[in-house]
């Protein structure tokens, strides 16, 4: 999928003034916290049984966790009819009063309806947060000013160059995009970069090296290799120049759900969120994602669908060692 620079900068300037007025005013609450839920890979097929257990996934963990917002991490749907497949999440989320964006994965759009028809076709239900490419920053107010930003990207499914691997990565294009907007952001910040976190499908090829280097400080399962573009776009080496964003957030390797702490961002998978409709062998559940206004810090959870709770961490102090001579008390 092609995407022009000037067109994304519109598109993206256009839903970050969007997203405050409609459907919600993305604002830190009264206790200083903004909470996300990631759902990825829900992987719904209309008509199974199985695909019931997203649905009580998706119910069990708004309900539970009260999220301010929700995030598809893409592979929504992986079936026919993919309209009544959408339906069928996304109405759960609205019914709930939840505000969310989608970004699609490699599956969603190998159905009945094309790439562009499903960001068009979602802009029905009251809460989605629009967009018309799934690429968008979202801006979270203090209630006076912007205090945090989240960026949402499309990671293209597949390669777009024939005979270089399976999978597609995020353009040059929308890697300027994203720096424009970040520089924007910093600029309105007095020159500081903004508290940010990404979020989209396919994982980056950092993934790969940060989850196999020595010292690297993994929580959580890694079951599966991470399945990644063979080339690498430079978007990691973009957010850790801007200095905004803490946390990246992905999906499309079902048995992965852990985090990874590389080069001072936290390299991030959601947890499975779909029934027995694909291959996986982790319980239903999703991630959550608290961050605390005017803090360079989130706290991150899995919420599983029984209602359990595992690997609870605090970015960054989670995953770096500390001074072992400042300790004050034995370990």
């Amino acid at each position: 999928m092609k995407k022009t620079l000037i067109g994304l900068l519109m598109l993206i300037g256009a839903v970050s003034a969007s997203a405050q007025k409609n459907p919600a005013d993305l604002r830190f609450n009264a206790d200083g916290n903004f909470k996300i839920v990631q759902f990825t890979d829900v992987h719904y097929r209309y008509g199974w049984e199985a695909s019931k257990t997203a649905i009580e996934n998706i119910t069990t963990v708004i309900e539970t966790e009260k999220p301010d917002l929700v995030v598809f991490t893409g592979d929504v749907i992986c079936d026919k009819p993919a309209r009544e497949g959408l339906d069928a999440v996304l109405s759960t989320v609205d019914r709930l009063g939840v505000p969310f964006v989608l970004t699609q994965g490699n599956h969603d759009d190998e159905q009945d309806i094309s790439h562009e028809e499903i960001y068009k076709y979602i802009q029905k239900y009251k809460n989605n947060i629009p967009t018309s490419s799934g690429d968008a920053v979202l801006e979270v107010s203090d209630g006076l000013k912007t205090a945090a930003a989240l960026y949402v990207f499309d990671s293209n499914a597949y390669a777009q160059i024939a005979g270089i691997g399976t999978y597609g990565w995020i353009t040059l294009e929308q890697i300027n995009a994203y720096a424009a907007e970040s520089r924007r952001l910093t600029e309105a910040n007095g020159g500081t970069p903004l508290p940010a976190l990404a979020f989209f499908h396919i994982p980056l090829p950092e993934y790969k090296e940060a989850s196999m280097t020595d010292g690297a400080h993994l929580i959580g399962t890694r079951r599966e290799k991470v399945c990644s573009p063979v080339l690498n776009s430079g978007l990691f080496t973009a957010m850790r120049t801007a200095g905004d964003v803490m946390g990246v957030f992905v999906g499309h390797d079902h048995n992965n759900d852990y985090s990874v702490y590389w080069q001072g961002i936290l390299l991030s998978y959601g947890r499975y969120s779909g029934g027995n409709t694909i291959y996986n062998n982790l319980r239903a559940g999703a991630r959550v994602i608290v961050m605390h206004k005017g803090e360079r810090t989130f706290d991150t959870w899995l919420r599983l669908r029984d209602g359990s709770v595992i690997d609870k961490t605090v970015y960054p102090a989670s995953y770096i060692n500390d001074d072992w001579k400042d300790r004050k008390a034995p370990i």
